[in-house]
């Protein structure tokens, strides 16, 4: 997308699905209601986040189950499950089950890497084989190998007079493999998706590489991520044609009330302060919050190298919001802010 006019193909969002503590079904329910609200309003897709010992989806596979049972349209996806949690059979095949009962609309977002906060989770996660797992893209390639129906052993055929066993993960969902996507931070990564043939999801932080870390100077972001987008699809075998989705946070005010628009300024100042400086020794770098009306962020969206690089998004919903904030943000973005960047909504 590399100039106003040139039509937006696909939007999304993308929630946490946040819950209380002592009322978890009312925020796996008000999570249920937003992705119906979605198609409805004619998204695309609606992506969840992966939250483990958290008070966010622990479970999106479960919750893409639902979800499509209430939904017949929208496209539904993880962004993302770290691979860390996972073991890749298992995975695959509670994928394929979910994208066979949704009718082919399962967009699966892996990435790899240690767990997060690991030498507290080890114990608990891996107690006895913690020293022994793999969390390279070796992990991603096993699961990509299984969805994609090559042989998971060496057995098929029966075993006795009512076992029946399959050489490959069943139920088998042949569409899946092409809509895996890659959850990509770091220039590595990109290129590594590209090259697995993955599609690539970016998101609101990228690592930003050390010789672009200047104290006292702050990295440009939109720069960054569209270096990485780049990187992927010089990688990619179908090249300029290999699917990428951004995924900043973009809160949209057109119809909000003074009080929702004090909350949203209130939240985007506390969290600016960290997308001035990479964070830790990986050097994590945020995104900037994009709040205004759907023209000013429309604006700021055609200046951002990042956007301009692709033809989809999934909006970020931002954290610890109220379910009627939600619904503002995402009435906003479908009718205001998804039209000001040439894009029209699907209806069933």
């Amino acid at each position: 997308m590399p100039a106003p006019g040139a039509p937006l193909k696909k939007l999304g969002f993308l929630t946490i699905g946040l819950f209380d503590r002592d009322r978890p079904v009312e925020g796996h329910t008000s999570t249920l209601e937003i992705i119906e609200l979605g198609e409805r309003l004619g998204f695309d897709s609606a992506w969840l986040r992966h939250r483990h010992l958290q008070y966010g989806i622990s479970s999106p596979i479960a919750v893409m189950a639902a979800a499509s049972q209430r939904t017949s349209r929208i496209e539904l996806g993880t962004a993302v499950t770290p691979l860390a949690w996972e073991n890749p059979l298992r995975l695959a095949e509670d994928l394929a089950t979910v994208d066979l009962l949704s009718g082919g609309r399962i967009n699966p977002g892996i990435s790899v890497g240690e767990p997060m906060r690991w030498e507290s989770v080890r114990s608990s996660l891996y107690p006895d084989t913690s020293d022994a797992e793999d969390f390279s893209y070796t992990r991603a390639e096993r699961l990509i190998r299984l969805i994609s129906g090559e042989p998971a052993w060496g057995f098929s055929g029966k075993d006795g007079i009512v076992e029946e066993f399959s050489e490959r993960v069943e139920p088998h969902s042949p569409g899946l493999r092409e809509r895996l996507w890659y959850g990509a931070g770091s220039l590595r990564s990109a290129q590594w998706a590209g090259s697995a043939g993955l599609n690539l999801l970016t998101s609101s932080v990228v690592l930003v590489p050390p010789e672009q870390r200047h104290e006292g100077e702050a990295p440009d972001f939109a720069q960054i991520q569209a270096e990485q987008i780049r990187a992927f699809l010089a990688q990619h075998p179908l090249g300029e044609r290999a699917r990428v989705s951004q995924g900043l946070v973009v809160i949209p005010t057109d119809s909000a009330t003074d009080a929702q628009r004090e909350k949203y300024r209130r939240y985007v100042e506390e969290r600016t302060p960290r997308t001035l400086t990479p964070q830790g020794p990986r050097g994590f770098l945020p995104a900037k919050d994009l709040l205004g009306t759907s023209e000013q962020i429309a604006a700021a969206l055609y200046a951002h190298a990042g956007f301009r690089e692709v033809e989809e998004v999934a909006f970020a919903l931002p954290f610890s919001f109220s379910h009627e904030d939600y619904v503002q943000i995402l009435t906003d973005i479908a009718e205001h802010l998804g039209p000001a960047l040439g894009w029209h909504p699907r209806r069933a």
